[in-house]
């Protein structure tokens, strides 16, 4: 269970936290805070969805086997792409995290020296275990608990305040729920635990609605400053966490930022890449994906999969930034959930599958937000 839960939170408090506040804050606004509790939401009602099906199914690979089980081949190939595309653009975004925490006018060649150094340990065999993502998670919440009581006492004693009420629309809310969506999607990482922990039935569940909510609780308290101190200055601002640290401390601070945010970016790519190195190994040998991929080295490593998911990340470096990065992440990953929602609903009486309100409300939203962010793209 604890194993579970550091894997889930690593997973969560990583891109997400560090770089989705300043593209959802130029699409919702004000709003922010809205855009967040749907994000939230979202995230429950997908989780619940995954959480029943990976009790039946506690087999590694998510909605990919749970659409092939229960809605065919199809269904389970397009979970399986929308997975992979969604991950290489959120590696893609993790490795830009890295770079414009460090040195932003750099950051596309830092980003790619990023993933080259990720993919040389994935090559390797190198993982994140448990421990180490406990550590990377207790790393961030303490840099995050830091950070938000400087922003509370400068927000105490300074004349800032929040942003100026816009009307976003209900197509910008949405489109700004779909990228901090994607600060949530880690908790997708505990599902495929499956034939990895004890007890499955009992730990998965319990374990993705433990770290949705401490993760919920931690982004709400820092959408509420990043919104009332960075937001009246510069909703332009890349590495929106860093500039909070300037603002309300001073350098000593954003070095401590920026080393939570390499670790953490920097676990999240370990584990992105590796993600979609191994679903696209799983998809060759189903027949699914090109059979040259499911070469393995003699480390027991995909290699060629893996290399294409790290070419994939580089392109997504080299031709958009961390907004457009995320907007198609959170689009793909909200189609691949579309599936489970619709997995879900096949499940019988006797699986103890959830309320049928659960998977309708969850297809409908994540249909909804996945469009909203496709239409705000275009404007």
């Amino acid at each position: 269970m604890g194993g579970a839960i550091a894997i889930g939170l690593a997973s969560m408090l990583g891109t997400g936290v560090f770089a989705a506040w300043t593209p959802a804050m130029n699409l919702a606004g004000s709003y922010l805070l809205v855009a967040l509790v749907l994000a939230g939401a979202i995230a429950s009602l997908n989780a619940w969805s995954t959480a029943a099906l990976a009790r039946v199914h506690p087999f590694a690979g998510g909605a990919y086997i749970y659409g092939r089980i229960r809605l065919g081949r199809t269904a389970g190939n397009i979970a399986g792409v929308a997975f992979v595309l969604g991950k290489i653009a959120s590696a893609g975004a993790a490795a830009l995290t890295i770079g414009t925490y460090i040195d932003a006018p750099h950051a596309t060649w830092i980003a790619i020296a990023a993933i080259t150094a990720m993919i040389a340990l994935d090559l390797r065999g190198v993982s994140r275990t448990a421990a180490v993502s406990a550590i990377s998670a207790a790393l961030v919440i303490a840099v995050l608990a830091v950070v938000v009581g400087f922003a509370f006492a400068h927000y105490g004693s300074a004349s800032t305040g929040p942003i100026e009420p816009v009307d976003p629309g209900p197509r910008g809310v949405l489109a700004a729920a779909g990228i901090l969506f994607v600060a949530f999607a880690g908790y997708a990482r505990v599902a495929t635990l499956g034939e990895e922990v004890r007890d499955p039935q009992r730990v998965l569940p319990r374990a993705i609605a433990i770290s949705i909510v401490i993760v919920f609780a931690l982004y709400l308290v820092v959408g509420i400053v990043v919104l009332h101190v960075v937001g009246p200055l510069d909703v332009r601002e890349p590495a929106p966490l860093r500039q909070l640290a300037l603002i309300v401390s001073g350098p000593g601070l954003v070095t401590t930022v920026r080393i939570a945010a390499v670790v953490a970016a920097g676990g999240a790519l370990l584990s992105l890449l590796a993600g979609v190195g191994r679903t696209l190994f799983a998809m060759s040998r189903e027949g699914d994906a090109p059979r040259m991929l499911t070469q393995v080295s003699a480390t027991g490593v995909p290699q060629r999969a893996q290399i294409v998911a790290a070419l994939g990340a580089v392109v997504v470096v080299l031709f958009g930034g961390i907004g457009p990065a995320l907007a198609v992440s959170g689009a793909s990953i909200l189609t691949y959930y579309a599936i489970a929602h619709l997995a879900a609903l096949r499940m019988g009486e006797d699986e103890a599958r959830p309320p049928r309100i659960v998977p309708l409300l969850g297809l409908a939203g994540c249909v909804l937000i996945a469009v909203a962010i496709v239409v705000a793209a275009r404007f």
